[in-house]
């Protein structure tokens, strides 16, 4: 059984400091990280099993992915004969007693079959939980990460292929036809049909009270939704006047919009079937204000806090557990089978402990995870690997796939007039750019094994152009210092800081999350060289949630965070995160709300160059041709090099990944993406197995599971 937090606590080794003075601790460092280098030569020269293998399949050229179904039979397909389905042993008495049907009758008429001797990995067996950490409750999301059961989603090689769906057609980039799978059910054996996808469209995505600004923005094309039809209980018909480039990968997408949902669960909490008078006690029983409350509260898809809601992913949420500790076991109707018959996932389930960051290396180090990632970063790898014979673990290195690391975001919508100004004037920007030494930061934080770069695409990408690199991220505190006398913010004798045209003292407050000990780090550092051109920066650390409210309300001046999600696109990727299209893009989150809402919440754009990104966008969405969006993607990143919107430091980070040695099918290789990918996502969890997997484990603490 898991042992309290003080029995973990007072069993914890002590931190190397602590057990052999500096001296021993410094000896002890150099050992980790002379094997962290070793481990990380494999991925500084990119592998040719990352490399880009082409554009993903897109709606827009020619037939996009019709006949993507044979391309997913000669990736996945395995002769029928071979296939036998088989009970996973922690269903078998459940089917025994009558609780659940037979595999055979829970299974859809066509399984989605995996062909894993083709993908390079074993036959797992079934059984075993997965033992995880979260830092916080409202990472619950793990298990849909973890999951990545979509309609459709990314391979390996990042590209979109039907997985819940059964197949999907697409005709000129405008007309979508999503075939679900016959016999498919939801995980508590409800049949799953084409009313699900109904049920999204016409009562949550256009219904007022639960969609007040209506459709989702990727349903939009010209402000105009599709034509809307189900042909029969496996079939949904989009269909709009234009293309839509953004429908199939928001499908894919780490967060996906559920454009389905449970309709015989959540239809007893909508008013438009459930009368006011049943209503009533269940608005009481939650303590809501309406029934759109109501139905908001039971309908979270994404975290999976609400157990009783179903699922199709592989793992559902059960009610055992605490606030601190959260248990996802298997779905007995996942729509995913092995060549032999075996239905996924292999591992029964998810074993999930919230614990505070800070935490999570230590219990890794002394083996009480069996797939870790969260709370684990680049300068906790020493402990990592020196506690790995002990932990019977492995610590894997994967590069981070985002456009940077580490990333300052000047909030062009920052509600101080005379900031506003200044951090608009593109003089200020490089001037801090050039103010910041990238390669002290990269050398002392990272040993030199990350990119000193701005914010661009990655060398994988084939989007990515060498002569970007280096536009003015060099180190040059001289034309720094020029710059900013060429904006008046003049620096008074015998002051150490410069001063706003207003006569305030240049304070640069930079808010941060205060998630990653490198980010505290590089800050101090920047703030040191910052102070060399007169500039004094300070540092605000504030809840992840709090710091998205205070950036998007424009109440933070600027932010630190990491670099687009996707720092590896194609020309066929969307170039959302370029343009002010989006609040989440913390460099002019008003004019995202703009562009969202159409024009209800924030800002109009009031600058020349942004709405020339806004104008590329929107020729990017509406043409089909490869090279027209090479070039128009090509010509997004050429403005942000110049202009600095986001001021990158550095990229291609390591990220530490810790997988118990009795964890089998995880890859060596991989790139740490959140989207396309889902972090760990893409790489199919579900096929993960226990070596030494019981026959049957029903409890998540059973005695195989070592290291309790």
């Amino acid at each position: 059984m898991r042992t309290s937090p003080g029995i973990l606590r007072d069993k914890r080794p002590l931190p190397p400091r602590e057990r052999g003075g500096p001296r021993r601790f410094a000896a002890g460092w150099v050992r980790g990280i002379s094997r962290i280098l070793n481990r990380m030569v494999p991925w500084i020269t990119p592998h040719p099993s990352h490399a880009p293998h082409g554009p993903l399949p897109s709606p827009g050229a020619g037939e996009g992915v019709r006949g993507i179904a044979l391309l997913l039979a000669l990736l996945l397909a395995t002769p029928a004969a071979a296939f036998t389905p088989q009970e996973p042993a922690l269903l078998r008495d459940e089917v025994v007693y009558g609780l659940i049907p037979p595999v055979r009758q829970r299974m859809p008429e066509e399984p989605l079959i995996v062909d894993l001797e083709a993908k390079g990995r074993d036959l797992g067996r079934s059984g075993g939980w997965i033992r995880t950490f979260i830092t916080q409750r409202r990472n619950s999301r793990i298990a849909v990460l973890y999951g990545y059961a979509r309609l459709v989603g990314y391979n390996a090689k990042r590209e979109i292929v039907p997985d819940i769906l059964k197949d999907v057609t697409v005709h000129d980039g405008r007309d979508f036809t999503l075939t679900l799978r016959a016999g498919h059910r939801w995980s508590d054996g409800a049949p799953f049909t084409s009313d699900d996808i109904r049920y999204w469209w016409e009562d949550i995505a256009n219904n007022p009270m639960l969609s007040p600004s209506g459709p989702p923005r990727f349903m939009l094309v010209d402000g105009k939704p599709p034509e809307v039809s189900f042909p029969d209980a496996v079939t949904a018909r989009f269909r709009w006047e234009e293309p839509n480039p953004y429908f199939l990968p928001a499908l894919a997408a780490a967060r996906p919009p559920f454009i389905y949902r449970p309709a015989h669960y959540l239809k007893r909490f909508h008013a438009r079937y459930t009368s006011e008078a049943d209503l009533a006690p269940l608005i009481a029983k939650y303590k809501v204000r309406n029934w759109a409350a109501l139905h908001n509260a039971r309908d979270d898809m994404f975290r999976m806090e609400n157990p009783d809601e179903p699922t199709l992913q592989p793992w559902m949420a059960i009610s055992k557990g605490t606030g601190t500790h959260l248990l996802f076991q298997r779905n007995p109707y996942y729509h995913r089978f092995d060549a032999r018959g075996m239905q996924l996932p292999y591992t029964d389930g998810l074993d999930v402990t919230v614990m505070a960051g800070g935490l999570i290396p230590a219990q890794v180090a002394t083996g009480k995870a069996d797939l870790q990632a969260e709370g684990l970063t680049f300068s906790q790898v020493p402990v990592l690997v020196a506690g790995e014979q002990a932990g019977d673990y492995r610590t894997l290195l994967w590069p981070e796939g985002k456009a940077a690391e580490i990333a300052l975001y000047p909030n062009l919508n920052y509600n101080d007039p005379v900031w506003r100004a200044v951090l608009r004037d593109v003089r200020f920007r490089r001037a801090l750019s050039m103010g910041i030494d990238r390669r002290i930061i990269n050398r002392s934080l990272f040993f030199g094994l990350a990119e000193e770069s701005g914010v661009d695409v990655l060398p994988r990408s084939p989007l990515y152009k060498p002569e970007r690199t280096g536009v003015w991220t060099g180190y040059d505190p001289r034309q720094a210092a020029a710059l900013l006398d060429e904006m008046g913010l003049k620096r008074p004798r015998g002051a150490a800081y410069r001063q706003l045209p207003d006569g305030r003292p240049l304070e640069v407050i930079v808010e941060t999350a205060g998630e990653k000990p490198e980010v505290a780090d590089a800050l101090q550092i920047i703030a040191e060289t910052w102070r060399d051109i007169g500039i004094r920066l300070l540092v605000r650390t504030v809840d992840r949630d709090v710091l998205r409210n205070r950036v998007y309300a424009g109440q933070t001046m600027m932010a630190v965070w990491g670099g687009w999600d996707n720092g590896v696109p194609t020309p066929d990727s969307s170039p959302e995160e370029l343009a002010p299209m989006t609040q989440e893009n913390f460099s002019w989150p008003k004019w995202g709300q703009y562009y969202q809402t159409s024009g209800s919440a924030g800002e109009p754009i009031d600058m020349p160059i942004p709405q020339e990104l806004m104008e590329l966008a929107r020729r990017w969405r509406h043409t089909t041709d490869e090279t027209e969006r090479r070039a128009l993607w090509s010509a997004l990143l050429d403005i942000h090099a110049d202009q600095l919107y986001a001021i990158g430091v550095v990229s291609k980070t390591p990220q530490p990944i810790a997988v118990s040695n009795r964890l089998r099918n995880v890859p060596d290789k991989g790139l740490w993406l959140w989207d396309p990918g889902a972090y760990l996502g893409v790489y199919r969890p579900d096929e993960f197995y226990f070596a030494d997997a019981r026959p049957a484990d029903p409890e998540p603490a059973g005695s195989h599971r070592g290291g309790e």
